[in-house]
């Protein structure tokens, strides 16, 4: 059967893959209803497409902190891609090369950075969580900028991680085949059996919950990369956020594996976008699974998107071939969405071009009541 959406590699990763690793990529925390609503709420949003607008030559290209990509479509951190695949990171890192766009390779990662640097030329950016050991914290920096990693995205909504029920009654753990790689000469690489989610106690043991804006500003004295703050939902945040000195903002709900019941983050981008007032580029992650949810998030104002399950899900079904594919599509979705809503470059597609379930209607000239 040939693929022809994103989608459908989800199912092809479940019947490939261990109940334990594809649960642990498939869900969310607790009632799952954010997990549902970042997809539901792009349905939410409608297109006002422009007719009659030559749209022979469609440009997709953008620039995200100064380096050009193909396409506004990037790669999110995923921990652990190894279980999806033997080549894990390196089959990511090589698909989002040939696409010309982003990898943000994940701390938790199978594959060091030593190692996903080694697969050849690419933008790399590096997600960081803070351990409790600042040493640890500031050596893995030094190591993913000697790498070449251009970024760091720091994850900033998981002081403890969330309650994923499908991680506890599996009782997750990494397969003992496998560690993390950027930890393993630390004795932090390995993740021990537990009651629960074998996860959750490692991140209990290790992250640190005092984590708080002033190590956004600790971690600019230890490294020149800019930081991108990865998991602001709000418009207080994004302010502050700003103030600290983040080079970028991505908007994020942790792929609803967090705090359930936060809006879907289609849903909080606008009110981030707006306070952010044009100062740093913002982003979205959650819930994108075609061109048109790409189109419909740079018309309420991100810069760019990032993939996560997609990723793993397709690494699990096709390896290398299969994130590619999944790159490949999107970006022609992408390209056929722009093309009949009438745009021509990214910097054409508006806040116009869609409507949404919370703008006010506007009242048509005929209910207008009577003077």
């Amino acid at each position: 059967m040939e693929i022809t959406n994103v989608m459908e590699y989800e199912e092809i990763a479940k019947q490939k893959l261990p109940k334990m690793v594809f649960d642990y990529y498939a869900s969310g925390a607790e009632d799952q209803w954010t997990l549902q609503e970042n997809r539901q709420a792009f349905c939410r949003i409608l297109f006002r497409p422009r007719i009659l607008i030559d749209v022979s030559k469609i440009d997709m290209t953008t620039t995200v902190l100064g380096f050009k990509i193909s396409m506004p479509i990037m790669i999110a951190p995923t921990a652990m891609q190894k279980m999806a695949h033997p080549e894990g990171e390196y089959a990511t890192a090589r698909a989002a090369s040939s696409a010309g766009t982003i990898m943000t390779l994940s701390s938790w990662a199978t594959s060091s950075v030593e190692e996903v640097a080694s697969t050849g030329p690419g933008i790399r950016f590096f997600q960081l969580y803070v351990y409790k050991d600042r040493n640890v914290v500031a050596q893995l920096v030094r190591r993913a900028e000697r790498a070449g990693f251009k970024a760091i995205a720091l994850t900033v909504d998981t002081p403890r991680l969330g309650r994923r029920e499908a991680d506890i009654k599996n009782r997750f753990t990494l397969p003992p085949f496998l560690t993390l790689k950027n930890f393993e000469g630390l004795d932090l690489g390995k993740m021990d059996k537990a009651d629960d989610s074998g996860l959750a106690s490692y991140v209990a043991g290790q992250i640190d919950r005092t984590l708080s804006w002033k190590d956004v500003k600790w971690l600019q004295t230890i490294t020149k990369l800019p930081i991108l703050v990865k998991g602001v939902l709000t418009a207080e945040d994004a302010r502050i956020a700003v103030q600290v000195g983040a080079a970028g903002i991505i908007v994020s709900n942790h792929g609803a594996r967090q705090l359930d019941y936060v809006p879907a983050t289609i849903s909080a981008l606008e009110e981030v976008v707006k306070a952010a007032e044009g100062r740093v580029p913002v982003f979205l992650d959650g819930g994108v699974r075609r061109g048109t949810d790409v189109f419909k998030a740079l018309a309420l104002g991100a810069s760019g998107i990032f993939i996560g399950r997609p990723v793993v899900f397709s690494l699990a079904a096709e390896g290398e071939a299969g994130v590619r594919k999944v790159l490949q599509m999107l970006r022609e979705e992408f390209e056929l969405t722009m093309a009949l809503s009438g745009c021509r470059t990214l910097k054409e597609i508006t806040r116009d071009h869609i409507v949404t379930d919370w703008d006010h209607p506007r009242p048509h000239p005929r209910h207008l009541p009577r003077l």
